[in-house]
């Protein structure tokens, strides 16, 4: 019973001094007053609640969950942030990692989303002999949805 009743106290705690603190106006918090900061409360609930209750099921999720609400908050207040759909399928990468730590299942998906991403995110600076990365980074734009869809074949195939 406390197991599961965790995950709903995680959450309400989190949200509830996320309210306190707005209504305090700390100077040095007023950036997360955001929508963006409810993804990051939302995805540290998800992590807290699957270390705890060692029912990992919800660290991939909450790792995105975490990982967008980061990434969505430094876009909008940080003019440093890499503001590129490749950071994406970083988070993803890293979701995967942060799973496998636990499932054992999942590192070598991680690993290939990091090395696009980093591919991606970094592609606009590549020296001349990797101009065939430009070529390749153009047709994936054009044609994802077709991987989309090759890979959802591939798991409803998949035994």
């Amino acid at each position: 019973m406390k197991k599961t009743n965790s995950l709903l106290a995680y959450l309400l705690i989190g949200i509830g001094i996320y309210f306190v603190l707005r209504e305090l106006k700390i100077p040095i918090l007023t950036n997360f007053y955001s929508w963006q900061t409810l993804l990051i409360i939302i995805g540290l609930a998800l992590l807290i609640h699957s270390y705890t209750s060692k029912s990992y099921q919800n660290l991939f999720a909450g790792t995105i969950v975490l990982g967008l609400g980061i990434h969505l908050h430094g876009v909008q207040h940080y003019t440093f942030w890499i503001d590129h759909w490749g950071v994406i399928l970083l988070i993803i990468g890293i979701a995967f990692i942060v799973r496998a730590t636990k499932t054992k299942k999942g590192v070598l998906p991680g690993l290939l989303f990091i090395i696009v991403a980093v591919l991606l995110i970094f592609s606009i600076n590549l020296p001349v002999y990797f101009d065939w990365v430009y070529t390749v980074i153009d047709l994936f734009e054009r044609f994802w949805p077709i991987v989309i869809i090759i890979i959802g074949f591939y798991l409803l195939k998949k035994k």
